[in-house]
């Protein structure tokens, strides 16, 4: 389960903004998770809830992930396509030139705080 060392590596950079700008205490940490990065989302919102706990910065903070559908892109035609129901070959023109445009993506979108602290902190 890679998940677990993922959230060690959101929790520590989530740590380093939040003591950047000075804040006490984060209530959301909002992800981008692609559709092929081979995380599996509610193993993520698991390992995240027992880690996270853990640290007075993030007790009960919540983790929202946001779904970003992998899109391939074909050299051939120049068409794009769903990665997930197609997979390598385009369905417009049977072109084995094709590369993943999107959906492998694993970021943190954004890191919310209370409204009586500072502001949201961006990423």
């Amino acid at each position: 389960m890679h998940e677990l060392g993922i959230v060690f590596y959101i929790i520590r950079d989530v740590k380093k903004a939040a003591e950047e700008n000075g804040v006490e205490h984060v209530s959301t940490v909002v992800m981008n998770i692609g559709e092929v990065s081979t995380i599996i989302p509610e193993y993520l919102t698991d390992c995240w809830r027992w880690a996270a706990d853990k640290e007075d910065l993030l007790r009960g903070c919540e983790l929202k992930i946001e779904p970003i559908p992998a899109v391939t892109h074909c050299d051939g035609c120049g068409k794009d396509y769903p990665t997930v129901a197609h997979g390598k070959i385009c369905p417009h023109c049977g072109s084995e030139k094709t590369w993943l445009l999107r959906g492998n993506e694993v970021e943190i979108k954004e890191i919310r705080v209370n409204v009586d602290e500072p502001e949201a902190v961006g990423k």
